[in-house]
């Protein structure tokens, strides 16, 4: 029987964002005592919590979300075990060698444990050259547990910027994919959806990220 697995983080007031980013904001805006009913209010960035970048998160003449075809956020994936890697070393391009077209490649760092502490913020990261062999490889959905797939903070965001030329998707703060690499260890087939929030003409959104395992 195939299972459901949750690769999302929570979203609530305080969560850990990007340096820079607007700070996530939740709470009454109605209430039942008052209102009759409960409704949240709800204030965050676009790249906020676990989500997707589209390309024109990196240039104003790339597709926005809503011009990606939908199935850019879902199907097969392909995990990647990076696990063990010091603070802010660099993911080659030799962790990449068995990838293959029309994969959705998720990389397990599992810094996702750091989430809520600073050295989240001392993530490892996508090196240019493994970022490029995507690319080449086919690859348009990429998907890291940590903030993100450049060092943080960046300098010139050479995988962000590979990846988006390529109108590449990026999912960025994805949890739970040790359980991903033990399902893929027992040659039991994984699909991930990506689904985003329709943004019209955004940059990304946040998503409720989600594997199927077979």
């Amino acid at each position: 029987m195939s299972e459901l697995a949750d690769l999302s983080v929570p979203v609530e007031t305080g969560m850990p964002v990007y340096p820079g980013d607007p700070e996530v904001s939740i709470g009454p805006a109605l209430t039942v005592a008052r209102d009759g009913v409960n409704v949240l209010a709800v204030h965050m960035g676009s790249q906020s919590g676990t989500h997707v970048d589209a390309p024109y998160h990196f240039g104003d003449d790339l597709p926005t979300l809503d011009d990606l075809p939908l199935e850019r956020f879902t199907g097969r994936a392909t995990v990647v075990d990076a696990r063990g890697l010091a603070p802010r070393a660099a993911i080659g391009a030799a962790a990449f060698a068995h990838v293959s077209a029309g994969a959705i490649v998720l990389v397990a760092t599992g810094w996702s444990a750091h989430w809520g502490t600073g050295a989240y913020l001392e993530h490892p990261y996508l090196a240019a050259e493994a970022a490029e062999l995507l690319v080449e490889r086919g690859v348009r959905t990429v998907g890291i547990d940590a903030l993100s797939v450049d060092p943080t903070p960046a300098g010139d965001f050479p995988a962000h910027r590979a990846l988006c030329g390529a109108h590449a998707v990026i999912a960025e703060n994805l949890t739970g994919l040790g359980r991903l690499l033990d399902a893929q260890e027992r040659g039991r087939p994984i699909e991930v959806s990506l689904f985003p929030v329709r943004l019209a003409g955004a940059d990304g959104a946040p998503v409720r990220a989600v594997a199927r395992i077979g």
